[in-house]
């Protein structure tokens, strides 16, 4: 039989949104389900963990509106402003709980310990937000559109989730009123862990610096994946046949395209290409016209003079009758069993089985003989004819191709087109990394689809590292004028800049890739990580001592194991690209909290004025 595979955009599309589809009920009730956990253990009240799911739902609205009269619309980069208006949102939210139980706790009354919570999380809550709307405003400037109008959706975002925590939040909360906890907000346990960062402080700051060194050294081994390709499901049809295209490397859609002045120009360029180690084949107009075609022509007039009184007889015998036909039947029946008798090979019992199907044509009605000879003679009438046209070739030239040929391949204006082809699996980035570059090395004004991926992934990279820095630049303003201190300016964004290059050096360990779904984890860990390490350092540089046994561990704590296991949980999802972003949520959310409880306490040391 015959199997009939498709593929292209449209079953594509029609795979990747199966496969989100077949995954977003499961990953959706896991995500709701931890996330809801986490904050009912970090609050330890349904009423509270109420009140900051309606503060974050509410902010989630008002930030789309706002974001959609900004830009108009979201596309694939812009729409992760979500995870991180919920990251953020989360945190503000538990900060806010977690002391508000504490203030309760000590006996202030629901007014009262709302009022001392914003008392004292007051400014390193806003301290925190402006620093993240400088952060996503530094992707403004970037090339790259989707990252542009992230900065502005995320920007706007955290000055609703600052709003919203302290007017929504506080007002659910009087609503509500929660009842006093009954156990400690803090953590008594970890006064160990507080006293072992007192002690081995030095230890921990060289045990953060040599591995921040073999994270820097790890850097140049980061890959990034710019193969689309690579983030859609691997087991849909349209998407296996593909991928056995792609391994034809005539058949590829990762073909390289260059445009020359002239056919000659062309051809030229056809020839220099197609030396390449890395190119299985050129094409361009020249490439229809056949070579050698004197010697080949004569081949054809020797074929056309040999068997031109076969295929072309003076006297034709007429058609036979549906007698004859029967006859002829029954007679080639006859041989066949006579052949078949005196044989003992593997093809008589064929021969058999076909001398009883002529038997039945010749003793039958003349229809299944007449639609035998349509199924049998046609199809030989159709052969000679293509033989005959076949031995009148003429000689081929470039204006004598058919137009549609060649206005494919040479525009209106003269300018030719060439094709280069890919030698090897072109589904492998190795392959189209040398494929590209010693291409675009003969003929740098090269296009194509493997020249567009990875030309993006670059722009992607670069915007994401030159927000990066602008994003150092302003926040370290920012937090200058408000600190008046580099050193504690240095003490915030140090853990930032350490857990970055933790998560990039775990990538490598593991062998993740960079891609364009799991880039986005990036602004979230700069956003949470930045948040924790500025209440650490107000608290410190308040006289707060025992950091690790405070409310302010317990809320970040549970902030960021609401945002990873919430968010962590997009890991379990099929689909390649969704679940790959999960992975690096977990790994920058897991390295943003060891710098946090771990690098940051030790790094602060004792404060310069302690508590009373």
């Amino acid at each position: 039989g015959i199997t009939v595979r498709t593929t292209g955009e449209v079953p594509l599309a029609d795979e990747e949104f199966a496969t989100l589809e077949e995954n977003i009920g499961f990953v959706g009730l896991v995500l709701a389900v931890a996330m809801l956990v986490t904050l009912w253990f970090a609050t330890r009240s349904a009423k509270i963990v109420a009140a900051i799911v309606v503060t974050i739902v509410a902010g989630l609205v008002v930030t789309t509106a706002l974001g959609l009269a900004a830009v108009g619309a979201l596309n694939l980069i812009s729409v992760a402003f979500i995870p991180l208006f919920v990251g953020l949102g989360v945190d503000f939210g538990i900060q806010i709980a977690v002391r508000f139980n504490a203030e309760r706790l000590d006996g202030a009354a629901t007014g009262p310990a709302l009022e001392r919570a914003a008392m004292a999380l007051g400014a390193p809550l806003a301290l925190a937000a402006g620093a993240v709307f400088l952060g996503f405003g530094a992707f403004l400037p970037t090339d790259y559109i989707g990252i542009a109008e992230l900065g502005i959706i995320a920007g706007l975002g955290m000055i609703v989730a600052l709003v919203a925590s302290v007017t929504v939040l506080p007002a659910m909360l009087m609503l509500l009123k929660p009842g006093t906890p009954r156990r400690e907000v803090g953590f008594r346990e970890a006064a160990p862990l507080d006293r072992w960062l007192g002690t081995h402080r030095k230890a921990v700051l060289w045990a953060f610096g040599l591995s921040m060194a073999g994270s820097i050294a790890l850097l140049p081994l980061v890959q990034f994946d710019f193969n689309p390709l690579h983030l859609r499901a691997k087991d849909g049809p349209a998407m296996r046949t593909l991928m056995d295209l792609m391994r034809d490397p005539l058949r590829t859609p990762n073909t390289i395209n260059v445009l020359t002045a002239n056919p000659q120009a062309a051809r030229a360029l056809t020839a220099k290409l197609s030396a390449l180690p890395e190119v299985a084949e050129a094409v361009s107009v020249d490439s229809f016209v056949p070579a050698d075609q004197e010697a080949k022509l004569a081949v054809v007039q020797d074929a056309a003079l040999l068997l031109d009184a076969t295929i072309n007889p003076f006297d034709l015998i007429p058609p036979p009758s549906d007698a004859d036909n029967a006859t002829a039947l029954a007679n080639v029946a006859q041989q066949l069993r006579t052949v078949a008798g005196q044989s003992n090979d593997a093809a008589a019992p064929t021969a058999l089985r076909l001398a009883t199907a002529f038997d039945r044509l010749a003793k039958g009605n003349p229809a299944p003989r007449e639609t035998a000879t349509t199924l049998l003679v046609t199809p030989l009438g159709t052969m000679l004819d293509q033989i005959r046209a076949a031995l009148q070739a003429e000689a081929v030239t470039r204006e004598t191709l058919p137009p549609e040929i060649a206005g494919n391949w040479v525009a209106k204006d003269g300018r030719a087109l060439v094709q280069v082809f890919p030698k090897g699996d072109s589904n492998d980035n190795a392959v189209l990394r040398r494929f590209t570059k010693a291409v675009r090395a003969v003929a740098p004004n090269a296009s194509g689809l493997p020249v567009a991926t990875q030309e993006a992934a670059g722009t992607v990279a670069w915007a994401f590292v030159q927000a990066g820095i602008i994003a150092l630049a302003l926040v370290s303003g920012l937090l200058f004028l408000v600190l008046r201190d580099v050193k504690e300016v240095a003490f915030t964004l140090a853990p930032v800049v350490l857990s970055g290059f933790l998560t990039l050096g775990s990538c490598v360990l593991i062998g993740q890739p960079i891609n364009f779904a799991n880039i986005i984890a990036f602004p979230l860990l700069f956003g949470v990580g930045v948040a924790f390490h500025i209440y650490f350092v107000m608290a410190w540089r308040a006289g707060a001592t025992d950091l690790l046994q405070s409310s302010l561990a317990r809320a970040v704590l549970f902030s960021a194991l609401a945002t990873g296991s919430a968010f962590g949980s997009l890991w379990l999802s099929q689909h390649p690209g969704t679940a790959s972003m999960g992975k690096i949520l977990m790994i920058s959310l897991a390295w943003t909290l060891v710098c946090a409880l771990i690098f940051e306490p030790a790094l602060l040391g004792p404060p310069k004025n302690k508590k009373k």
